[in-house]
């Protein structure tokens, strides 16, 4: 299954793009009508909060009264903490025992309000945020919540920034116009995307790079986008190394819009073994083992295997190289990665290359192979810089 997180800010649209996503066939779980459910009277949660906060936190009906709690909670970081390491674990675990019930083709959307403040955006395969203008935000509290204006930022300025939230987002949904604007945005986003997303993901099949060569001016979110990739990939395989390399990792040069990551093993049977792990973490197997071109310093071809996986989303492509620590394609990644970035003079080198290649209308294919010799030809002067800066790896 296809799993979704969707947050945004308070005010922001997210309820009206999970009632749509809702519609559309999401199962969605929402985090709120949760954390409402597991401090009903007679709950464990309920008596928890009593317990540790006293009957003031109940109204004359016996339910937890909510203003109450917020006077308690707000700008008070411990009474907070206290107070989620109640609702926080229970919520989990109800979700939990949701998301086992969903069927294997499902696109489950989790919809968390404090998705970002709470570091769990590496937990879903997805990560949408819904986004309006501050001010847009403050009257829509102001008429649908009866806030004054200051209430209302108040309560947006307690919440994660924006640009914090844009960090994980892998899909943001502008909501400054009327809802039908949201709808459509909505729609493709669930056609064009997410149901592809799904069927690629239940099918372990990986999103092709196109023949068709196109190569970009240097994307400054290139390394953003890799860096969710690769929080992503480790929440899945754990305490493992995982760079992004390739010339999207290189600021300032063109670039295929192509996020390599490599994933580093003990031995090459290690990342055998983390397969499935790997590829339900959307990121799916290219096959058996694959080999880097080998290079006259070290041309056993053995020890440039490798396992190659692709993404399952549709709207990224990505290359994930698992490589064995000390291999030489371990090490020629890095090095080159890192001799590039230190030296203008490399980088504009194989800019040029890479704009005098594009000209003859070569495929992805043909480029990558025409680019080898150069790489042959370079590679000396990125062994004498590692050994003058004392590089490692």
């Amino acid at each position: 299954m296809l799993r979704v997180g969707l947050t945004g800010g308070i005010g922001a649209g997210k309820s009206a793009v999970a009632t749509r996503l809702a519609g559309l066939g999401a199962l969605v779980i929402d985090a709120d009508r949760i954390a409402r459910e597991v401090v009903e009277p007679g709950t464990d949660g309920l008596r928890e909060i009593v317990a540790a906060f006293g009957e003031q936190m109940l109204g004359a009906d016996g339910e937890l009264d909510r203003s109450t709690v917020g006077a308690v909670v707000f700008g008070d970081d411990a009474a907070r903490r206290r107070l989620e390491a109640i609702i926080h674990p229970r919520v989990r675990a109800r979700t939990a025992e949701l998301v086992s019930r969903a069927p294997a083709d499902a696109i489950v959307v989790n919809d968390v309000p404090l998705l970002v403040e709470a570091g769990l955006a590496p937990t879903y395969h997805l990560v949408i945020v819904v986004e309006a203008a501050q001010a847009v935000r403050v009257a829509r509290l102001v008429r649908h919540r009866q806030m004054t204006p200051e209430q209302a930022l108040a309560r947006i300025r307690a919440q994660a920034d924006d640009a914090r939230r844009r960090a994980a987002a892998d899909v943001t949904l502008v909501n400054d116009g009327d809802l039908d604007d949201l709808y459509r945005a909505v729609d493709a986003l669930w056609h064009d995307r997410l149901v592809p997303y799904e069927r690629n993901l239940r099918e372990r099949r990986r999103v092709r790079r196109p023949e068709a060569l196109v190569v970009r001016e240097y994307d400054p979110t290139w390394p953003e986008q890799a860096a969710r990739l690769a929080a992503r990939l480790g929440h899945a395989v754990g305490d493992l190394r995982i760079d992004h390399i390739g010339s999207t990792a290189i600021p300032g040069l063109p670039a295929k819009d192509v996020i390599d990551l490599q994933l580093v093993v003990p031995d090459l049977a290690d990342g055998d073994a983390l397969r499935a792990t790997i590829e339900a973490a959307g990121f799916p197997r290219a096959g058996d083992a694959k080999q880097d071109v080998p290079w006259p310093a070290d041309d056993d071809p053995r020890r440039w295997r490798k396992y190659l996986h692709g993404g399952a989303d549709p709207g990224r492509l990505v290359h994930l190289h698992v490589r064995a620590r000390e291999s030489p394609g371990w090490r020629k990644a890095l090095l080159f990665r890192d001799f590039a970035r230190a030296d203008a003079a490399v980088r504009e080198e194989y800019a040029a290359l890479k704009r005098q290649l594009v000209a003859p209308g070569l495929t992805s294919t043909e480029y990558a192979a025409a680019k080898e010799p150069w790489f042959a030809k370079v590679w000396p002067r990125a062994q004498r810089w590692a050994a003058s800066t004392g590089w490692r790896p």
